[in-house]
């Protein structure tokens, strides 16, 4: 990437780049607060049902 160009069309870029990075930040968002002691767990994540 750096010095390089990436071309993708819409979905290609959501699938292989917008998610995966998405999903990266928002574990690690995660693992960083558990480790800071906040106690997170499922209903959290999903919110009032």
């Amino acid at each position: 990437m750096r010095d390089n160009t990436l071309s993708f069309q819409g979905m290609q870029f959501l699938l292989y780049f917008v998610l995966p990075n998405l999903y990266f930040h928002v574990t690690t968002a995660y693992d960083i607060l558990r480790h800071c002691g906040v106690e997170l767990g499922k209903r959290d994540f999903l919110g009032q049902i």
